[in-house]
């Protein structure tokens, strides 16, 4: 039976040098002048600190790349404090020298870094409108550390406000109650009265307009980019609606999104009351909107019950995937939902044949590496295969009992995978005997790879694919395949079926009955050019290059440029990346340059 690893302590977050079990860090009041010019912002954090022992001598932060300019008592007393030496990952630990009778909160002034990895700072040109800069933050996993000095460690949840001073004609919003009323004048308050994990912490500023989509939801966007926005995501409501049916009410009191420019590196972050969003989801058909439902469903998986440390991120992730496939059965029907859950089952037996064997547990134990190495499809798709099958053991009307109750049970709070397996062992191993056994749990959650005899999901919609891959491959011309009822989900479940070797005929086939290289679709466009990569379909790249310099999410650049590696196309890797760097948020590079380095 496998059982938690005990080389390690299972309850410390190795990401952050905070000493919060001393002392907590529990309201941020938060000053920030944003500088477009010099690419900084000039901040004063008031931190709010609850004392966990009664003599704690020092307040141990996170921080990376900031100036400190002072620190202070409420009472513009000056405290001692050090920066210690830079850890590659980590950062620096600031060490301030806490009085010896205990201070209710502590004010630091600090300046940004230029290069700030959780500051993405554009120029006018890089944008849509091209006439404004535009500046997004990226909190996640511990970049919160480079824009603010805190507890950068999700263990802590804090409350904050926030008054950001910006040039005059120009918008700001942030994770908190947002205000699309008030005039750019330069100066925004926010309030975040919910305790909320540092990473969920954002800013965004540019030139954003708003449109309201329903009564408790709405989209930012630069203005070009508003009605298809409006449009795609016009259905957001109605997923709120069929969330809250499932998991209990939504306790945040708005949903609002942005859209960002191509180079936010995710799909979605599900940053509290303003999720944001990748313009590459606008696909005009409302085929990609599923991650409007992964951020949404985050509200309640991740948001209310967070994940302790990094190791656990699987149970934000796994959970939430699996929300929202029930999310879209509901809005887009059970055809699109088994679609979606198949497309992820393919994904992850890319990763188990890829992904060294002593990976592939749902904790990522990535203690002593970069927090990024946690988002792997195993965080995400081997943990939601994990709750799809306990839904299956227990059938959906028991299953939805338990998800309901386990929300609520940990709502506010951040669990490890160990807490969440005491309380598994007595909501479903006691309460199911003859569904689960302790054994079969254990498996699921610490096991490698994929429990023997697991069977993955199927769909019959994808019979036809399957017939079509089938007679495409003994020699049928790609313009007599039948794909005129094909979904987006077909199309990729098609490309990534592909034999890994085809003749330059057989893509030349596909690529002039379909248009595939010039797909305006970001998901099938990667799938594509995934597949041309590895057979060396040259005429693919011009449209490469185009895209790896429109588009900096990480989902697509990665395997991209690693294709790219791998085929041997050195002289144009770097070519395209020496372009396309520059529009790439500061995370992204980072990581492709460690990749290019190995």
């Amino acid at each position: 039976m496998p059982i938690a690893p005990t080389a390690w302590d299972l309850t410390r977050d190795y990401h952050s040098f905070a000493n919060t079990d001393q002392v907590q860090v529990t309201h941020l009041s938060l000053t920030l002048t944003v500088d477009f010019e010099a690419r900084t912002l000039l901040g004063e954090a008031v931190l709010s600190l609850r004392y966990i022992e009664s003599q704690v001598a020092e307040l141990w932060l996170d921080t990376r790349g900031l100036a400190i300019l002072s620190v202070m008592t409420e009472a513009q007393v000056p405290l001692e404090f050090s920066l210690e030496e830079s850890n590659e990952i980590l950062g620096q630990k600031l060490s301030i020298r806490l009085p010896q009778l205990q201070c209710e909160r502590v004010c630091i002034r600090y300046l940004t870094s230029m290069q700030a990895q959780g500051l993405q700072w554009l120029a006018p040109e890089q944008t849509a409108g091209k006439q404004l800069p535009y500046l997004f933050s990226q909190s996640q996993p511990i970049n919160a550390r480079s824009w603010i000095p805190l507890q950068d460690t999700p263990k802590v949840r804090i409350t904050f406000d926030a008054k950001v001073q910006v040039p005059k004609g120009m918008r700001a919003v942030m994770s908190a109650m947002n205000h699309p009323e008030t005039p750019l004048e330069g100066t925004f308050q926010f309030e975040m009265e919910k305790p909320i994990p540092t990473h969920l912490l954002a800013l965004a500023v540019g030139d954003l307009a708003f449109q309201v989509i329903g009564p408790r939801s709405g989209v930012y966007t630069e203005p070009c980019m508003l009605e298809a926005a409006a449009t795609e995501f016009a259905d957001t409501e109605h997923m709120l609606d069929v969330a809250q049916s499932l998991l209990g009410p939504y306790a945040w009191g708005r949903y609002d999104m942005i859209i960002l420019p191509p180079s936010f590196p995710f799909g979605g972050m599900e940053n509290p009351r303003l999720a944001f969003l990748t313009p590459t989801l606008i696909a005009g058909d409302k085929s990609l909107v599923s991650t409007v439902a992964h951020e949404l469903a985050h509200s309640w998986t991740g948001n209310l019950v967070s994940n302790a440390t990094w190791r656990d991120l699987w149970l934000n992730e796994g959970f939430t995937t699996y929300f929202t496939n029930r999310i879209v059965e509901q809005v887009y029907g059970r055809e699109q939902a088994e679609l979606e859950w198949v497309i992820e089952f393919g994904r992850l037996q890319e990763e188990i044949a890829a992904l060294p064997l002593h990976r592939q547990t749902l904790p990522a134990n990535v203690q002593q590496a970069d927090p990024n190495l946690a988002f792997n499809r195993f965080t995400y798709d081997k943990a939601s295969m994990f709750v799809h099958d306990l839904e299956r053991r227990l059938g959906r009307a028991e299953f939805d009992k338990f998800l309901f109750t386990y929300v609520q049970h940990f709502a506010f709070k951040a669990i490890t995978t160990e807490m969440f397996v005491k309380y598994a062992k007595a909501a479903l191993v006691e309460a199911y005997p003859d569904k689960i056994s302790e054994a079969e749990l254990l498996e699921w959650i610490y096991g490698e790879g994929l429990p023997q005899g697991y069977v993955g999901p199927t769909s019959r919609s994808l019979d036809k694919v399957d017939d079509a891959l089938n007679d495409f491959l003994q020699g049928k011309a790609a313009a007599l395949l039948n794909v005129k009822s094909w979904r987006v989900h077909h199309w990729q479940y098609f490309l990534t079926q592909l034999p890994e070797v085809l003749s330059q005929v057989q893509l030349m086939d596909l690529d002039d009955s379909f248009k595939l290289t010039e797909s305006n679709n970001a998901e099938i466009a990667c799938d594509w050019f995934r597949v041309a990569i590895r057979n060396h379909y040259d005429p693919v790249l011009p449209a490469l290059s185009r895209y790896l310099q429109r588009i900096g999410r990480g989902k697509f650049v990665r395997p991209l440029y690693a294709e790219l590696n791998i085929a041997g196309y050195h002289t144009e890797l770097q070519s395209i990346y020496s372009s396309a760097r520059s529009g790439y948020h500061p995370s992204i590079q980072v990581q492709l340059d460690r990749m290019f380095k190995s």
